[in-house]
């Protein structure tokens, strides 16, 4: 997974890039079930794209920092935003709330395979049951015509 950061407003040393790469590391774990195929763009990679900084210039109480992530899965864009009083914690929320929505992706991805899957299943007997209603009247035309 490729980490991009972009820093608005607020100057980035190499502790805080470090921190960051290592905080958002963490969610690669959760996205090992994704091939490189299926990531839209044919990118060969997970892109995270890291936007931190402050909300205003003149801000010095409060919410003054911001952080923004947008992670490109298949057919899916996550995007999470979260501001705090500290840059850290601001980056721990969007962690967290990656992971949540990652999460419910997944389960998406699931719910719809399995249904696509009771589908195939379903037709799959209406498919025999036509076969076998259909051998039945081959077997009735057949005796039918040797009666002629």
């Amino acid at each position: 997974m490729r980490i991009n950061i972009k820093p608005v407003n607020v100057g980035l040393d190499q502790a805080l890039i470090d921190w960051i790469y290592e905080k958002l590391g963490e969610i690669e774990k959760y996205l090992s079930d994704f091939e490189s195929g299926e990531i839209p763009g044919g990118k060969e990679t997970i892109e995270l794209n890291v936007e931190i900084g402050k909300t205003t210039r003149h801000h010095r109480k409060g919410d003054v920092f911001r952080a923004e992530a947008q992670l490109y899965l298949p057919k899916e864009l996550i995007r999470v935003e979260a501001t705090d009083n500290d840059l850290r914690a601001a980056i721990d929320q969007i962690k967290e709330q990656l992971y949540r929505k990652i999460k419910k992706y997944k389960r998406k991805r699931i719910i719809r395979a399995r249904k696509w899957a009771r589908v195939v299943k379903e037709v799959g007997r209406i498919h025999r049951v036509l076969l076998k209603e259909n051998n039945k009247v081959k077997k009735l035309l057949r005796a039918f015509k040797k009666k002629k």
